[in-house]
């Protein structure tokens, strides 16, 4: 057992050093968020399972805040109103669950942000065609090489070397809290838990 864990905290590790090579695609996705939100436009987040949660937590982190006290960012996570995700699966398909919110209330110059391990979740990919078709920016999430939502993402950031989604989710985790981190940053430039430690 014990030299299970240790396995796992060692690709963790591996993973963790591998992510220093997307800094830079880590400070453009902050900076499109930052652009978006300093235009009046808002963040719109989805993905399912782990990937839900993940777009949930997020939306939190903007809304309600991250380290430092500071007023709201605009963020919604697609991925909360039942009668909404459900109505669309039963009278259509699952598959435009996002799509049709996308549809709905992504405006152009909005973020969608999908969140997908595989690359190919169907109702990600259908959000992220939604959101080309709005004339809003995409940002994907994703694992190994990007799959077919790579093609429909305006920036990328995929964990190329994972062996499993738990360990994808994980590295997703941090770059969503780095990405955080530096969109207030942009905004205020106030120190945080970050810059004491």
């Amino acid at each position: 057992m014990r030299s299970r864990v240790l396995n796992q905290l060692s690709d963790i590790a591996a993973l963790v050093d591998a992510a220093r090579e997307k800094a830079d695609a880590l400070v453009e996705a902050a900076q499109m968020i930052a652009e978006a939100f300093a235009g009046g436009k808002k963040v719109l987040l989805f993905g399912n399972g782990g990937s839900a949660a993940d777009a949930q937590h997020v939306a939190a982190e903007f809304v309600n805040r991250f380290l430092i006290e500071r007023p709201p960012l605009p963020a919604v996570a697609l991925t909360t109103d039942t009668s909404i995700l459900t109505s669309i699966a039963n009278d259509y398909d699952f598959s435009e669950v996002f799509a049709k919110q996308i549809k709905a209330i992504g405006q152009p110059g909005d973020v969608a942000w999908g969140i997908t391990t595989s690359g190919g979740s169907p109702n990600v990919i259908e959000g992220l065609r939604a959101a080309r078709d709005k004339q809003m920016k995409t940002i994907v999430l994703t694992g190994g090489d990007g799959g077919e939502a790579a093609g429909l993402a305006d920036l990328l950031l995929a964990v190329e070397n994972a062996s499993t989604a738990p360990r994808i989710q994980e590295v997703h985790l941090m770059w969503e809290h780095i990405i955080c981190d530096l969109v207030d940053y942009i905004f205020f430039q106030r120190p945080s838990e970050v810059d004491r430690a």
